[in-house]
């Protein structure tokens, strides 16, 4: 793998806050830590390493808001707290500035992500949102922002249990002051500003083991301009292989074929959220989306054009029988005299009512159904991706993406995801995996969440 593959492999990683679950013969060696090394998560209401869970829940009951101290942790004297406004352009901008720069590691890196307003916009701002939980950190004398953690509102469903939570992500610091142990302490804070809402869960992700995953999902990638991937080194020619020879393979149609098909509008909203409340029922950990929410992950608005793309099967009667969606979020290609950005698009949510007919997900039959129909909704998915000018087109093997990820030619990663709740156990979650972390068609994904 060349280097500029292992930057965009960590780059995925990274847009995680920060393997079925890892057990600790599974952990790398260089990697294995007991509970008590973990001395920040170690004080954390999370599940530990060294004991399995035998029953599901809450892991601390005792608080309420009225417990949570008003006022923000201490802070370093030189840094201050702040609440970033996204309705500002000047303090989105510093957000750009702060993440463009710094989920990149080396300081001579070849890529960044291009986040955008439109992008913050869809991500920061769904139903229910609070500015005050959008938390950076500033320097005093300067006001240059270092430091920064959000979180938004989320019903989550683990197996028969649901509550409010929240998705935490966009935890950055900047690359100069990782010294200063500022990931705990804005993690506590975000957490005492969501527990003054009386809120105690939180979903998380990350690239890195932390007690206790849940689960861990591999990243896949299916190559749309083979060509460019390969000359920004993305992907290499294989031996015995030209270049030809791997155009010719991941050649994509020019038009989709699956009848029907066009592109969700609010007047589908209704019908379409029916169809996949139905369809989530089937995994273990999912977020049960409002129809205002369902509404702004999926249509987005004017301020999210060209971040979410959705669609839907509309049969003869006018019934709604499948959608999907993906959403973008390129990355700027630095120092290269040809290309200055890679289109990259990642399969969001998605339902059919293919197997619907069928009392077990997992029944043989149905299996068919549900592999067919996706074969051919997710191909035409990578045929709009390719309109919408993306180069890659990523997924997790969560949800029942095993199901096609092979026969859509999308190669495993070497990135992988993990899965964590705070302050709740939960029995291990099926992650569309083998022992070996090839793509499991038999048994597939449990984990229904997208994060992003």
């Amino acid at each position: 793998m060349s280097d500029n593959q292992k930057k965009l492999q960590e780059l995925l990683q990274q847009l995680a806050l920060g393997q079925g679950p890892i057990k600790p013969r599974e952990i790398p060696e260089e990697q294995r830590k007991e509970m008590k090394d973990y001395k920040f998560w170690n004080t954390q209401p999370v599940p530990s390493l060294d004991v399995p869970v035998v029953d599901e829940g809450p892991i601390d009951i005792k608080k309420s808001p009225a417990d949570i101290p008003d006022t923000p942790l201490p802070m370093l004297s030189d840094f201050e707290w702040c609440d970033i406004d996204v309705d500002s352009s000047d303090q989105l901008e510093d957000l750009f500035v702060l993440l463009n720069e710094n989920y990149v590691e080396d300081k001579d890196a070849s890529f960044r992500f291009n986040y955008t307003k439109e992008f913050f916009n869809w991500a920061l701002k769904s139903p229910g949102w609070k500015k005050e939980w959008h938390v950076g950190v500033r320097v005093k004398k300067t006001q240059k922002l270092i430091a920064f953690i959000s979180a938004i509102p989320v019903n989550l469903r683990v197996r028969d249990n649901e509550f409010k939570s929240v998705e935490i992500n966009f935890l950055c610091i900047h690359k100069q002051l990782r010294s200063k142990r500022l990931a705990p302490v804005l993690i506590k804070e975000i957490t005492r500003r969501v527990n003054k809402c009386d809120i105690w869960q939180a979903l998380y992700t990350s690239g890195t083991i932390l007690p206790s995953p849940i689960s861990t999902c591999r990243y896949a990638h299916r190559p749309i301009n083979w060509s460019k991937l390969f000359d920004v080194e993305f992907t290499g020619l294989p031996i015995n292989k030209t270049k030809a020879d791997m155009l010719a393979y991941y050649a994509i149609p020019n038009t989709t074929k699956t009848k029907g098909l066009r592109q969700m509008t609010p007047k589908d909203v209704d019908q379409a959220l029916n169809l996949f409340d139905k369809y989530q029922t089937r995994f273990d950990i999912v977020q049960n989306f409002s129809r205002d929410e369902f509404e702004h992950w999926f249509l987005g608005s004017n301020e999210c054009n060209k971040v979410v793309f959705s669609y839907v099967v509309e049969d003869e009667e006018g019934k709604i029988t499948d959608f999907f969606s993906f959403y973008s979020l390129p990355f700027t290609i630095l120092d290269n005299a040809i290309y200055k950005e890679l289109g990259i698009g990642y399969l969001f949510y998605y339902a059919s009512d293919a197997d619907f007919g069928y009392n077990d997900r997992f029944d043989k039959d149905a299996s068919k159904c549900l592999e067919k129909r996706l074969n051919s909704l997710i191909s035409d998915a990578i045929v709009l991706a390719k309109e919408q000018k993306m180069d890659v087109f990523n997924a997790l093997t969560s949800q029942d993406n095993c199901l096609f990820l092979d026969d859509l030619k999308f190669g495993p990663g070497d990135g992988f995801l993990n899965f964590y709740l705070f302050n709740y156990k939960a029995l291990p979650i099926g992650n569309g995996l083998t022992e070996d972390k090839k793509y499991d068609t038999v048994n597939r994904s449990n984990i229904g969440v997208v994060m992003l």
